[in-house]
């Protein structure tokens, strides 16, 4: 939009450390291209002509790559773009922005060379399936040691997710598009060599995701043995472990970024707080395996990454409810 129209106003960020930090990429990666950045409550963004260039972002942020792959389509040369996130949403962007004329080579890789055009026609578009939705049934089921058909689940993007749940006794088959999660499953952690406790972490991608740990460190807590989560990318991101101990869970947390888990523990209902997407959608799946009934608050935070979510869940089984 920027390099249609030459100024927009966006609204401040939010105040989290994280927040600034991906807005500086952003900043990055705008005014690389000749964007004129002016306040901060709101910002003003102002270009007469956005001109390719050469970008390294100092993070492989999704957002900030798909702002900058967006702004240079349509700016005049060609601009390349280093240390780009490279996720499914990335690749899917990438591809529709080239069926609708614009001219983007390296998709899937981090490093984008965007020649651009002078305009984009219209189209039709069919959008993917969100591989972290599809994690989340996943798990769901092996916690709830139920069995499950996801269909048109782009089994390719799952490559390291799949290694990651077999080491927790999780393995699914595929068939055509579709993944299929049998029972019974193992759930049983896989040391390391020589007995040693296993540790899973993140990283960008094709590195397991962030967005996936919270979904993991659930599933460990239902599974025998004891394994190390590690998250590396960002902050505030294992703070609803204390919930789950509270369910019963045993978790011993670290530091910030890192916490053991052993199991099987059976959890016991709880009254709960969704404090974001993937820490919300990990406590709904714990208390799709406790004993009792919970209650969720501030599901608008799940619902944010996860549209119907209680109609799905209702129609596999689960005794679930808005209040």
């Amino acid at each position: 939009m920027l390099a249609r129209y030459g100024q927009l106003t966006l609204p401040p960020p939010g105040g989290d450390v994280i927040g600034r930090r991906r807005l500086d990429t952003h900043i990055l990666a705008l005014e690389s291209l000749g964007c004129t950045i002016k306040g901060t409550n709101p910002f003003e963004l102002q270009a007469s002509q956005l001109i390719g260039t050469d970008i390294l972002l100092d993070e492989a942020s999704v957002t900030a790559t798909e702002n900058a792959v967006m702004a240079s389509v349509l700016a005049k040369g060609t601009t390349i773009l280093r240390n780009a996130a490279s996720e499914p949403h990335v690749q899917e962007l990438c591809n529709f922005l080239n069926a609708r004329g614009a001219s983007i080579e390296g998709i899937s890789s981090n490093m984008l060379t965007i020649n651009g055009v002078s305009s984009l026609n219209g189209g039709e578009h069919t959008i993917g399936p969100d591989y972290l939705e599809v994690v989340s049934f996943i798990g769901a089921a092996a916690v709830t040691r139920g069995q499950i058909r996801i269909k048109n689940s782009a089994s390719h993007h799952l490559r390291m997710a799949e290694l990651v749940f077999a080491r927790l006794g999780i393995t699914w088959t595929t068939e055509a598009t579709d993944i299929i999660v049998s029972r019974p499953q193992t759930l049983t952690i896989i040391p390391d060599l020589n007995d040693v406790i296993p540790k899973i972490d993140d990283a960008p991608w094709p590195g397991f995701p962030a967005d996936m740990m919270s979904i993991a460190i659930v599933v460990a807590t239902q599974c025998e043995g004891t394994v190390l989560f590690h998250e590396k990318l960002f902050e505030s991101r294992l703070h609803f472990i204390d919930k789950l101990i509270g369910m019963g869970a045993q978790i011993i947390m670290c530091d910030p970024h890192r916490c053991i888990v052993q199991g099987p523990t059976i959890l016991q209902a709880e009254t709960l707080e969704s404090p974001d997407i993937r820490a919300g959608m990990a406590l709904l799946i714990a208390a799709l395996c406790a004993e009792g009934e919970s209650i969720i608050r501030n599901i608008n935070q799940i619902e944010r990454g996860y549209e119907g979510i209680d109609y799905k869940l209702k129609s596999l089984g689960a005794n679930i409810y808005r209040a």
